[in-house]
């Protein structure tokens, strides 16, 4: 069941997975991205280690508040300009705080992925009594570390992600060609997982490519991490993929460079997605941030 939780004017969609009891996990979404990709599945098995998890919408996806109609500028000058970026990732990093109240957590183990692991990484910064540990996947501390993909790769995802989408296979049509744009080569494409993502995303909202526009002007508005990230003192995760074209492996080594005690583990083959037969793993090296 899809719950909401309100941050000033908007209100945050989430779910929860597990009993009340387990230890608390708040999942965080990418780019472009509703809380569908991470699967029911994949969020069971976390459950089954102990934890009770949410996994939500960033406000302009999914069911949670799109800011319809504000215009975004480009990330070079949200970079140079970044009071002209709608809102920043601190904001967003409100909007996790407005979940874990609205869950009634102290605070929670706090992971996301891409993007998502830039809000992570700001919840911790601006937030630190609220978050027990961090893991940070396919993701960077800072805009001008490794986000920069092979001319052919960005040139093909920008005009997959303009793409008008006008049905659910369409959809999942485009998910699929994302996935094998940016996905692992050592792990076969699960094409009907990620169809079935593709199809449930445009069932619960369809594409509104604006929205994806205004969370990357909020990327590159907020900055190098690195200096905050140096002051956590919590247990904290890295996991990255050594074919990861989207965020490149050396993002990740920067990550866990800035964070006193991260562990960083380095999967050969992936890519910029969670392939199916790394949940075990994955599921394992967040369960390790619970014993000292």
């Amino acid at each position: 069941m899809t719950k909401t939780a309100a941050h000033g004017d908007l209100r945050i969609a989430y779910e929860v997975f597990g009993p009340a009891g387990g230890e608390p996990l708040l999942l965080i979404s990418a780019t472009d991205a509703q809380m569908v990709m991470y699967p029911e599945e994949f969020c069971a098995g976390l459950v089954a280690a102990g934890f009770q998890v949410v996994r939500f919408d960033n406000r302009d996806a999914g069911l949670s508040t799109h800011l319809t109609g504000v215009r975004a500028p480009g990330p070079l000058v949200a970079a140079l300009r970044p009071a002209r970026a709608p809102y920043r990732l601190t904001d967003m990093a409100g909007d996790v705080v407005a979940v874990l109240d609205a869950m009634g957590w102290e605070s929670a183990h706090v992971a996301g992925t891409s993007m998502g692991g830039m809000i992570a990484q700001t919840v911790a910064i601006d937030h630190p009594g609220r978050v027990r540990s961090l893991t940070s996947l396919s993701s960077t501390p800072s805009v001008r570390i490794g986000t920069r993909p092979p001319l052919t790769v960005l040139r093909a995802m920008t005009a997959l992600l303009a793409r008008p989408v006008r049905s659910a296979e369409e959809a999942a049509d485009r998910e699929v060609a994302i996935y094998r744009l940016m996905g692992s080569p050592g792990y076969p494409l699960d094409e009907e997982l990620v169809r079935s993502i593709g199809r449930e995303a445009y069932d619960r909202h369809p594409p509104e490519p604006e929205a994806g526009l205004r969370q990357r002007a909020a990327v590159a508005a907020s900055g190098d991490r690195r200096k905050g990230l140096a002051g956590l003192r919590i247990p904290a995760l890295v996991i990255h993929g050594d074919a990861d074209v989207m965020m490149r492996p050396k993002a990740g080594r920067a990550t866990a460079a800035a964070i006193p005690g991260a562990r960083l583990v380095t999967y050969p083959g992936m890519g910029h997605d969670l392939p199916r037969p790394l949940w075990p793993s994955v599921t394992e090296e967040i369960s390790r941030l619970l014993r000292p």
